[in-house]
């Protein structure tokens, strides 16, 4: 289930989906194309928490995540009334 976003969070959100759409990124892609922004960590964790971000471990470093966001249609479509 997904929640409304603060207008903070869905500039960014706009910025990363026109780059990625429904496309798997890391942390570093994602930091290299957002706005002077050190706030980052704080974003992710946001839009996870409103269910817009799917998170995953990177198989290849366990350190490391895979990201990847709900496609806007269907994260308006889960929202709860």
């Amino acid at each position: 289930m997904t929640n409304p976003l603060p207008k903070w969070i869905q500039k960014r959100y706009a910025i990363l989906w026109k780059r990625f759409k429904d496309k798997e990124f890391t942390f570093e892609e994602a930091e290299e194309i957002l706005p002077d922004d050190k706030g980052v960590h704080m974003f992710f964790s946001d839009l996870r928490k409103h269910g817009w971000l799917d998170v995953r471990l990177d198989e290849q470093d366990t350190r490391k995540r895979i990201y990847k966001l709900k496609n806007p249609l269907n994260a308006f479509g889960e929202m709860e009334k």
